[in-house]
């Protein structure tokens, strides 16, 4: 019969089997490492170059600096009086409604007034009353100084007498000036135009109950002085130094398109306002024509020394914070250098700077938030836009 027995392998070829199956499983496993090395840096890579913010990068333009700076400003009218009761009553009349023009003394309105008419009437009679005892005392004292000579009476007696006159004599003109000021007073029942001008408002009517007033928005009415007119207008404090007193400055008006308007520096505020930054300027017009109006707007222009070429940026490059107005720019490192600049006008679309970059300047055209001094950035455009 055949053996059945299965066959024996040697220990060596076991022993060669078992390193064979090491080596492989080692290679598996120093692959894996490296895989996953590779990927952990590739992941790091990444992330660093997430984290670098991209950016898009301007040179700042260069142009002329500009001949003339326009503002806006305000048209008032060289005189202007609002006129208020002095005196209670009703309106009796009135003369002169809105865009009549007056002369100086002309009656506006009048008002009806019987209770200071019955005023009067009682101070007259208490003149009278007075009158009449100081007419009676002094008869009396002169009686009594008449006998005063023959030694019938005595010098007190008479000095009474000349004492009891001289307080009539003092009710006398209390009673007087009590009558002059109430006809004073009555003299205000006629309200008439302090200077030649236009009425520009009329707040009242007849039959309307009029009170002693002096409130804005209790006048009857207002008178303007048209003939000339001041143009009011806020200069910034970068430019204040280019306005001078006499100086002309020419301005439009809407309803007026197309004609210009020569308007002359007649004082300067010599303050800045803290709030706006900027100094009042009143500028004085000729409208003997009346083709401008007061109240309204206009745009001044005023003509400004030559200066060297300004550059000019978009405005979406601004940063505003509390320290005023800057802007960021990239050095040769890629990374961000904040720059406070200082805007001399403003063009809508594009900005023009009195000073804080230059020409050779990269401008960040939108800065992220947050944007910091000294962040890394990366460039991914770079135009020149002229």
């Amino acid at each position: 019969m055949l053996d059945q027995r299965p066959p024996v392998y040697s220990r060596s070829k076991l022993w060669i089997s078992l390193l064979v199956v090491g080596v492989v499983a080692a290679v598996v496993v120093v692959n894996g490492l490296l895989e996953r090395r590779a990927d952990h840096a590739l992941l790091v890579t990444k992330a660093e170059k997430q984290s670098v913010l991209t950016v898009t990068v301007i040179n700042p333009s260069v142009s002329p600096a500009s001949p003339s700076m326009d503002l806006p400003g305000r048209i008032e009218a060289y005189s202007k009086a609002p006129l208020y009761a002095r005196i209670s009553g009703y309106l009796k009349t009135w003369k002169a409604d809105i865009g009549t023009t007056v002369k100086a003394g002309q009656m506006l309105a009048e008002i009806d007034t019987p209770d200071v008419d019955q005023q009067i009437l009682q101070a007259k009679a208490e003149l009278a009353s007075t009158q009449a005892n100081a007419a009676l005392s002094e008869n009396t004292a002169k009686r009594w100084q008449s006998l005063q000579t023959t030694n019938f009476v005595s010098a007190q007696a008479v000095e009474e007498k000349m004492g009891d006159l001289r307080v009539k004599q003092a009710m006398v003109n209390a009673s007087q000036a009590n009558v002059n000021r109430l006809q004073a007073l009555k003299n205000f029942s006629r309200i008439t135009a302090p200077f030649d001008g236009v009425v520009t408002a009329r707040n009242t009517d007849i039959g309307a109950l009029v009170n002693v007033g002096g409130a804005p928005g209790t006048e009857l009415f207002v008178v303007s002085d048209v003939r000339r007119l001041r143009l009011y207008v806020q200069v910034p404090q970068n430019q204040v130094a280019a306005i001078r007193k006499g100086s002309v400055a020419k301005f439009t008006v809407p309803e007026k398109p197309g004609k210009v308007f020569n308007a002359t520096v007649q004082s300067m505020a010599q303050a800045i306002q803290a709030g706006s930054g900027s100094m009042l300027v009143q500028l004085s017009a000729d409208n003997s024509q009346g083709e401008l109006l007061p109240g309204g707007y206009a745009q001044v222009s005023f003509d400004m020394p030559a200066h060297a070429e300004h550059l000019n940026i978009p405005p979406s490059a601004l940063i505003f914070t509390k320290t005023g107005i800057q802007v960021a720019t990239v050095n040769d490192e890629n990374k961000v250098v904040i720059k406070p600049v200082v805007v001399a006008k403003d063009h809508g679309v594009r900005l023009e700077l009195m000073s804080g970059l230059q020409s050779s300047d990269r401008v960040i055209e939108n800065p992220p938030d947050g944007v910091m001094q000294g962040d890394m950035v990366q460039i991914a455009l770079i135009e020149n836009k002229k």
